[in-house]
């Protein structure tokens, strides 16, 4: 199968219904981000173009497409702007629903935490609160907001941020290092599909020459 993208809609001329591109950088980490806007009001929304970009020092980046219901720029972006902060909470399998709910299009003046059940933790760096139902937190300093140069149509931010502090649940940390496989993440697939962590495999990095197989 091939299509070529053109207007976007380039996927039907294959005779597929639905457009295959999410599915096909799989998964992604979900970048469940809250911001705080100047008026005070909490804000929490999962993204699902996210990642981490740099280790040394730490940073992270996640994309907002499109724009907010009532007009002008969506709540995390705007809020990341003019704040300059955000807190990455990590979305586990327990934490699904409620990660779902706070996806949905509220109005400004709504705050996620609360229609979606979650407690508020306060940070240590920024004012922007943590979900304390999260096992993980990555507090943020905005260091860049880039527009995307993806044509007149697209209104994409990428807003990148400095890991200021993380914080991690004790039980998650064995013999120095995090076990991922135990707080189970969510991961975002194509279309509404998800997927969870539950198990890994090691590969550590071979010495040069490579040794012949087989």
């Amino acid at each position: 199968m091939y299509y070529e993208i053109g207007d976007g809609t380039g996927h039907r001329s294959a005779g597929l219904k639905h457009n295959p591109f999410q599915a096909l950088v799989v998964p992604r980490p979900i970048g469940w981000i809250s911001t705080l806007s100047k008026e005070g009001i909490a804000n929490l929304s999962p993204f699902s173009y996210f990642n981490a970009i740099s280790s040394a020092p730490p940073a992270v980046m996640f994309t907002v497409s499109s724009d907010h219901m009532e007009g002008g720029e969506k709540d995390t972006l705007r809020n990341a702007r003019e704040t300059g902060e955000f807190v990455f909470n990590l979305c586990t399998e327990e934490l699904a629903q409620q990660m779902n709910d706070s996806s949905t299009m509220a109005p400004r003046d709504v705050d996620e935490f609360e229609i979606a059940g979650l407690t508020k933790a306060p940070s240590r760096l920024v004012k922007p609160s943590r979900v304390a139902e999260s096992p993980v937190h990555m507090e943020c300093e905005v260091i860049q907001i880039l527009k995307l140069p993806l044509g007149k149509n697209s209104n994409s931010h990428m807003i990148m941020g400095r890991v200021l502090s993380v914080h991690i649940r004790d039980d998650l940390v064995s013999d120095g290092r995090v076990d991922t496989v135990k707080v189970h993440p969510m991961g975002r697939l194509g279309y509404y599909d998800y997927n969870v962590v539950t198990d890994s495999v090691e590969l550590l990095r071979p010495d040069w020459p490579l040794k012949k197989r087989g």
